[in-house]
């Protein structure tokens, strides 16, 4: 089944169009599996999952709550290794790897945004955006500067000594965002990022996500119960108890223009 989700009629710029198609694979899943075991009974949380998601696709997955969307993308992150089937990402098998190796990918290609953000309580903003780096191989006065021009972007220079508890929610989220994007990903997964957040905050989450994957080619996996949020997106993947149930573009993709067509 394939739908069209919205509303999406009035977001601004023109969405990504013909170009997601020649893009390479990021994301490939084939009967990927989990389930619980109760003694001799066993409770499924994924079935038979087959998805693919292509470098620079903004993709949201939605479902009522406990069909899995989050079981989904804790497996695309990593976080979660008690699965079956195999998974794909960029090029990197990862259901052949070893925890070690998953790690490094994940270290490599992947930024997390949670609902609560997940900020550091007892480190600074600088601190916090300093961490993802300081796994890498990078030298301090580079990742000194990655920080500072991060700051910048994200017009957090302000508030770069101060500690999460002295930020509102909508700055926590900033934060962790721009601590997503700090060690330049290839991929943002975002889990329910706006749900703790009053309506202008979250539409401004929305908007820096949008930026993300428009103008740096961030290929970004949403988990959200919001339409208006999956509006931000070429395409929705929604789960019912565990299962795929429908895939389908949002309304801003579906009216994006034909290859060779005038742009907006």
């Amino acid at each position: 089944m394939r739908r069209v989700w919205g509303p999406a009629a009035a977001l601004g710029s023109c969405p990504p169009t013909d170009v997601l198609v020649r893009r390479g694979l990021m994301i490939s899943l084939r009967n990927v599996e989990k389930y619980y075991e109760h003694g001799p009974s066993k409770t499924w949380v994924l079935r038979r999952i087959n998805a693919e998601i292509r470098e620079g696709e903004f993709v949201s997955i939605m479902g009522p709550s406990g069909a899995g969307k989050s079981t989904l993308l804790h497996v695309i992150g990593m976080h979660d290794a008690s699965w079956t089937g195999e998974y794909v990402l960029d090029g990197n098998p990862i259901h052949k790897l070893s925890r070690k190796d998953r790690m490094e990918v994940q270290k490599r290609l992947i930024g997390f945004v949670f609902q609560s953000y997940h900020l550091l309580d007892s480190l600074t903003v600088y601190e916090n955006l300093d961490i993802p780096l300081s796994y890498r191989n990078i030298k301090k006065q580079e990742r000194d500067s990655i920080v500072c021009d991060t700051l910048d972007r994200f017009h957090i220079v302000g508030k770069k000594d101060l500690y999460p508890n002295q930020l509102s929610g909508g700055q926590q989220q900033l934060v962790a965002v721009a601590r997503a994007q700090v060690a330049n990903p290839k991929i943002i997964l975002a889990d329910e990022p706006t749900g703790n957040l009053h309506s202008s905050q979250a539409k401004e989450i929305m908007e820096l996500f949008r930026k993300l994957n428009q103008e740096d080619g961030i290929t970004i996996v949403q988990v959200t119960h919001s339409e208006l949020n999956a509006s931000y997106g070429n395409r929705v993947i929604e789960i019912v108890d565990g299962w795929i149930s429908a895939e389908g573009t949002t309304t801003a993709a579906a009216a994006a223009p034909e290859p060779g067509s005038v742009p907006c």
